[in-house]
């Protein structure tokens, strides 16, 4: 960086988040900033809800939110699955939502949403945009049926998946997004196979790739700034969109409430959690590791996993994990220098 450089002028910073107006005592330039960032932001889920401390869902919902607000001008309907996310925002008779806010069934967030968009076309107001909000189970168990049938109708709607592996809200079941090998109150660390069984489970954003629909993307809390930039990306295209978020959850998890961040980001790093994008069935680019780490650096902190790290059999489970994070690196080209985000 040249200390000559003008203050007005865009400066290229090579850091993963950017929540301020400034980096290192220099001022960011605005299309550097994040929506959370500007003084203008709508703030559409607010302070007072009951999340845990730590909450990844929290943070990640706020980002998302904001974001596609900032899109749509503030005209935007949000639709919620009962969950997480619905359950510490939405303590009777209070809420943290600043938007029209609906909540729908467990597993129809998908299908009431449709509604709400199919309802304003035939008001004629095509500036209402409509998003739907559930976590992994209410979105790759219960509510499949109907995220399928939007995917294949092509409802104009942005589904976003908060993802915390597993059925946090009423005492950490197993979902189908549940990690391999991962220890929850119906996966218990007993047995020959302790932990959440291998060749179990599906990838939802996989599944939305093959519906062939307009846009799909997975984030992550340690990117805020991508997170918002594909939410805003995807309120700019008409159809069905699907937007997968990874967000830990210290409680079921097992891990520290500071190391959130640090978890999100070395299931990106590991090759875990591959970040992505795809458009009309085509996977377009991809977030480069920069530093790849094993994936022994992730499970470490979390207890869910503590039982791995106690036998031989343990080391044989977390080689077979390494294998699934090796996959994913060459499968979305994870470490080249092509279909780089």
């Amino acid at each position: 960086m040249n200390d000559m450089t003008p203050l007005g002028e865009a400066q290229k910073l090579h850091f993963y988040q950017k929540g301020t107006f400034t980096v290192g005592n220099r001022l960011v330039s605005e299309a550097e900033r994040s929506v959370q960032a500007s003084a203008g932001r709508s703030n559409a889920l607010t302070c007072g809800h009951r999340a845990c401390q730590g909450c990844g869902e929290a943070l990640g919902a706020r980002y998302a939110v904001d974001a596609a607000m900032r899109a749509t001008n503030g005209k935007l309907i949000a639709v919620n699955a009962t969950g997480c996310l619905e359950v510490f925002t939405t303590p009777y008779p209070e809420t943290s939502w600043q938007l029209p806010w609906l909540h729908s069934l467990f597993g129809n967030a998908a299908a009431v949403a449709t509604g709400v968009a199919a309802a304003m076309r035939i008001k004629g107001r095509h500036d209402v945009r409509t998003i739907a909000l559930g976590g992994d189970g209410g979105t790759t168990d219960i509510g499949f049926g109907c995220l399928s049938g939007m995917f294949e109708r092509n409802d104009d709607v942005l589904y976003i998946c908060y993802d915390n592996e597993a059925y946090m809200n009423t005492g950490v079941q197993r979902s189908s997004a549940t990690p391999p090998a991962a220890r929850t109150a119906t996966t218990p660390a007993l047995g020959a196979e302790p932990g959440n069984v291998f060749g179990q489970g599906k990838s939802v954003p996989k599944i939305a790739v093959a519906h062939g629909i307009p846009y799909v993307a997975t984030a992550t809390v340690a990117d805020l700034h991508d997170l918002e930039t594909k939410v805003i990306k995807a309120m700019g295209i008409h159809g069905a969109r699907y937007i997968h978020i990874h967000v830990p959850c210290p409680l079921g998890w097992g891990s520290v409430s500071h190391d959130t961040i640090r978890l999100a980001r070395l299931a990106v790093e590991s090759g875990l959690f591959p970040v992505f994008e795809a458009e009309h069935g085509v996977v377009t680019a991809s977030r480069k590791i920069r530093h790849k780490v094993p994936v022994t650096e992730y499970l470490q902190p979390q207890k869910r996993f503590a039982h791995l790290f106690k036998s031989e059999e343990g080391a044989a489970r977390i080689a077979r994990l390494q294998a699934l994070a090796d996959q994913n690196v060459v499968e979305y080209r994870l470490l080249s220098g092509e279909g780089e985000a």
